[in-house]
């Protein structure tokens, strides 16, 4: 995600807030936040399953910033859902 540069500061904070509620939830194996040199964050998520993700895309604060995304980005954000190939063991294999 490339923020707008006025609005920077603002999702930093506002996806720093994700971080440790969303380590919380159910079916979170990982989820990291990063900030590159060039000022895009990415956010790297693991999940147990297509349920779980979707649960966790589906709750209000999440919502309400995934709905306002043109209002903080400079562009659309890049996403890529790819399937695990060496799944944790916590996983179940799956």
């Amino acid at each position: 995600m490339r923020p707008r540069p006025e609005r920077a500061d603002e999702v930093r904070r506002i996806l720093s807030s994700f971080v440790e509620p969303t380590r919380r939830e159910e079916g979170n194996l990982q989820y990291h936040l990063h900030e590159h040199e060039d000022g895009r964050f990415f956010l790297y998520e693991v999940w147990r399953s297509q349920e779980d993700l979707d649960r966790h895309n589906a709750l209000p604060h999440l919502r309400a910033f995934l709905d306002r995304l043109p209002d903080y980005l400079e562009g659309a954000p890049e996403g890529y859902f790819d399937t695990m190939l060496s799944p944790y063991p916590a996983a179940g294999g799956a």
